[in-house]
């Protein structure tokens, strides 16, 4: 089975075009037009052993709002379709990530209710021309688009870009354990509910 997808999320704002693969070795080709979402991005890819292709071009003049929030629903939109009925996979992940002096939590449940509680404050308003408030509302997106309840939480740190980091990290490690297949569960869907 093959766990692939692809998805083009085409507004009057933006263009975003997702390519992902579940079961692949890490490899991110990333290029939105900000360095450091890219450069977060990259950290899903290459600690979630996914292979993931983001191509998107949208309103950066106006600011980045627009572009990052999409990026984040046809991510999200992209993980649903890989994952399918979501069977045989172990369906929760957390991880706790240490960068530097700072450390992030993330837990997450691919069991298809959307929902996503944040806390990760920053002391500046962007990271290079990445605005940090967009990236508490990126993960929101990528949580509603993916069908998945997502805590983040940093519980130390004091240079905003090792927040950051440490964050994407966190959730790369995340995904990779709740994606994992469980040869256990025979296909079977990770519910007592027989579906998600």
């Amino acid at each position: 089975m093959t766990r692939q997808a692809r998805v083009l999320r085409q507004t009057g704002e933006t263009r975003v075009e997702v390519a992902i693969d579940l079961d692949g070795r890490g490899q991110g080709r990333i290029r939105t037009g900000i360095g450091m979402f890219d450069h977060l991005l990259e950290q899903v890819a290459r600690h979630g052993l996914f292979d993931i292709s983001i191509e998107a071009e949208g309103d950066l003049d106006r600011e980045a709002h627009h572009l990052v929030e999409d990026v984040g629903l046809a991510l999200g939109q992209a993980l649903d379709e890989a994952l399918g009925e979501r069977r045989g996979v172990v369906r929760f992940g957390h991880a706790i990530v240490p960068l530097d002096e700072a450390l992030a939590m993330v837990a997450l449940d691919l069991g298809g209710r959307p929902h996503a509680k944040v806390d990760l404050p920053f002391r500046r308003d962007y990271l290079g021309a990445l605005p940090t408030e967009m990236v508490p509302h990126f993960l929101a997106s990528l949580a509603q688009a993916g069908r998945l309840a997502l805590h983040v939480r940093l519980l130390a740190g004091e240079n905003d870009h090792h927040r950051a980091e440490a964050a994407f990290k966190a959730l790369a490690l995340a995904l990779r354990q709740a994606t994992r297949p469980e040869p256990r569960l025979e296909g079977e869907v990770p519910s007592t509910k027989g579906v998600l």
